[in-house]
């Protein structure tokens, strides 16, 4: 049974680019907004690795986001970002300033250094462009390819016992905000497994861990509702992996806003609309994170070897 996408949030599109074999398991994936995009982030996590994060808070000049990228390749895969950019420019995406445009371009990288057997294959920016090519090539709501791709490429989790992935979700509003629709990819690279009674957190093990997550929604927000809802989202990704947030994760939730719907707000309790938004952000994450973790397949390499998790579920 479907659990929805991303790109059930009109606008929204997602490209991959990957590379296995040969020394390589890793990949980018773009995340592609319509023009005017609102966007913030918040970083959970003890161990990031971002570009441009900064300028997405409330604070700062620029409200809106032209792409985000989610790499593998640790802070070295951050270059893919480069060429996201580049493609942003090429087609006139990004804040004008005198003689052109400057492309706002957050980003955020998973570890997977290493894990093809080759420590120096990493994303760059034609991989970064390529991406995006793909992103902006794929249909109207056209089905995101989940666990091995993109970003997912070389992801694990279980401190590395296990195979993570791309995952991602989607949940409609009710009643009167029923035309409002959240959406979520997560790149599933966590030290932690998929939450469950019982369930005994991994040792630390070898390597560093992240879990990376874009959500979308079509809901008109400012800068500071994007940042809470990103903030309210994490609540999710507890409740899907544990542990979550330690000093070696870079765990890492952007949220995007494309306007598209003004939220119906009750006027006995204004806030009630946005609380069931950012509800259904952390629920949409949650499933993300699941679909990630169920969609990825045992991966074999010359850096070793990735089962896929026996238990994975909703």
């Amino acid at each position: 049974m479907s659990r929805g996408s991303i790109t059930d949030v009109p606008g929204i599109r997602v490209g991959h680019a990957q590379r296995r074999g040969g020394g390589w398991l890793t990949g980018v994936t773009v995340v592609l907004p319509p023009a005017g995009t609102i966007g913030s982030v918040d970083v959970r996590g003890g161990g990031p690795g971002t570009h441009e994060t900064d300028a997405l808070d409330p604070t700062t000049l620029v409200p809106t986001v032209d792409a985000v990228v989610l790499t593998g390749g640790s802070a070295y895969g951050l270059a893919a970002a480069g060429g996201v950019q580049r493609w942003c420019e090429e087609n006139g995406r990004g804040f004008p300033v005198p003689g052109g445009v400057v492309p706002i371009v957050p980003a955020a990288a998973i570890f997977d250094l290493g894990r093809g057997g080759d420590f120096a294959a990493r994303p760059d920016a034609a991989m970064g462009y390529e991406a995006a090519l793909d992103a902006a090539g794929s249909a109207e709501g056209a089905a995101v390819e989940r666990g091995n791709a993109g970003a997912g490429t070389g992801a694990a989790i279980g401190a590395g016992r296990f195979k993570g992935g791309v995952g991602t979700a989607s949940v409609r509003l009710s009643g009167k905000n029923s035309g409002v629709v959240v959406g979520a990819l997560a790149v599933v690279n966590a030290a932690g497994v998929p939450w469950h009674p019982g369930a005994v957190p991994p040792s630390s093990g070898e390597g560093l861990n992240t879990t990376l997550v874009v959500v979308a929604v079509n809901a008109a927000l400012s800068v500071a509702e994007a940042k809470r809802t990103a903030t309210a989202a994490h609540a999710g990704m507890a409740r899907a992996l544990n542990p979550v947030h330690t000093l070696a994760d870079g765990d890492t939730i952007f949220t995007l806003a494309t306007g598209a719907v003004a939220l119906a707000a009750d006027p006995r309790l204004p806030a009630a609309a946005m609380i069931e938004l950012q509800s259904a952000a952390a629920e949409a994450v949650r499933v993300a994170i699941l679909d990630g973790v169920a969609a990825a397949g045992e991966v074999s390499t010359a850096g070793g070897s990735w089962p896929a998790f026996p238990a994975a579920g909703g």
